[in-house]
Parts: structure tokens; sequence; C-alpha cells
């Protein structure tokens, strides 16, 4: 799908006209895509894009007063320099405004559509624990299975941790493995000892079940949303030791 720039309320040709006709155009892509079940890219886009808007709508004041002013006098009294703002970039600041305006509702109500749907296949989705988890479960493996699919997807999975200055945070990371067909022979549990055997770097992993009956599209919505899932299984594991 088409993306919007992420600059694309400031950049280039400032006229409502124009940006109306850029969001609209993305937001009929959105909408196709939201159609099919298919929530990434388009989602994060739109959380980023309406966090981006409204920023931007807050700041409009350090926004205008960052566009370039004309010296008009000084003030005797108060020691300061008085300036005037050219009236081409008061009208470019109305213009804004008026994109502001149009857009935040539109990717509010898109943004909201979206959650919905996500909401709805997070509720679909289970997961499990296959077999005794470490203490230490930072590093494992994924057993993914949706809708009719027989097969048994395999991903390794790795939670890193980084600083900021104001905080921790946590990033998941996961690799394709495998892909196992269901039999009575590859159980969960099977498939689990089959890779503790090829792998012996994870002598002890920590390996997580996740199944949706739902059909959706595997690597736009399933894969992100068992992620989601597995990262808040983690926390909670942790919360608890």
């Amino acid at each position: 799908m088409t993306k919007l720039s992420p600059h694309w309320i400031t950049e280039k040709h400032i006229d409502f006209e124009y940006k109306k006709y850029l969001l609209l155009a993305w937001l009929q892509e959105v909408d196709k895509q939201f159609d099919q079940i298919r929530l990434y890219p388009p989602l994060a886009e739109l959380i980023e894009h309406y966090r981006s808007a409204k920023a931007l709508k807050d700041n409009k004041q350090q926004l205008s007063d960052s566009f370039t002013q004309r010296l008009q006098g000084f003030d005797t009294e108060s020691f300061k320099l008085l300036y005037d703002k050219i009236s081409k970039e008061d009208s470019l600041m109305e213009e804004i405004e008026n994109i502001l305006e149009f857009s935040l509702p539109r990717l509010a109500h898109y943004l909201e559509e979206g959650k919905k749907i996500y909401e709805l296949v997070e509720k679909e989705t289970n997961i499990s624990p296959v077999g005794l988890v470490p203490l230490h479960a930072d590093s494992g493996y994924l057993f993914l299975k949706s809708g009719k699919n027989s097969n048994t997807e395999v991903y390794e999975y790795q939670v890193s941790i980084f600083e900021q200055p104001e905080d921790k945070y946590r990033a998941l990371h996961t690799s394709f493995v495998t892909t196992y067909t269901s039999s009575f022979i590859h159980t969960f549990v099977s498939i689990k000892t089959d890779l503790i055997r090829a792998n012996s770097k994870l002598p002890n992993p920590a390996v997580y079940a996740i199944e949706t009956g739902m059909v959706v599209p595997f690597s736009e919505t399933f894969l992100p949303v068992a992620k989601r899932l597995l990262m808040r299984s983690l926390s909670a594991d942790q919360a608890v030791h």
C-alpha cells in the first residue's frame, strides 16, 4: 500500500485542498486493507500520523513562532524587541490549522476502526505455554496456528531491554525457524523436543503456542497480534516472579 509521508502536513506545497486529497486517497487505501483484515502496516502508520497531527495542533503556537518575523520596533519599558508576523506566514498557519481540523477526526475514526479489528482478533486468539516455562523466559519459541491451516509455524524469539533516560523498554525480536505439518506425530510437545535436540544454544527454552480459529492474513495481522500477546504474557510472568 502507498505510504503517507510522516511530514505530509508541513512538507512541500501547503494547501488545504491538496492535503485533503492526499489524506483521503491514503485513507481509502487504509479502508481497503481493513476490509481484508490487514492491520499492519496501516494501523501502526495511523497511530503515528494521529500522534504527529495532535502534537502539531498542540504546539502550533511554537510552530507559528518559528516562522520568519519582521522587526517592528523596541519596547523601552520591557526592553524587548517587537516583531510583526509576515502576513504570508499568518495565512500559512491558517492553512495548516484548517488541514489539522479536517485531518484529526478522520484519522481518529480509522484509528478506532483498526483498534476494533485488533481487539476482535485478539479476543479470538489464545496463548498457552508448552510444558514448563523456565524462570527466565526472555528467549524461546513461538508455535503459531491460525484458521483452518494445519501447519504450525515456528518462530524463535528474543526479548532485549534498552534504556533511555526516562525509562526502560522491552523489544521483541522474532525469526522464522521452520514449519511443521500437524499430525499425531507432530504435537506441540514433540515439536518442542525436536527443537531442543536441534538447537543446543537453547537447552531449556520457553515455548508458547498461540492459536486462533479466525482466518486472517498471517504476516499483516496474526503475527503482530501474537507478538503482542507474548509480550503481555511475559510481562505478567515477570511480575509474578
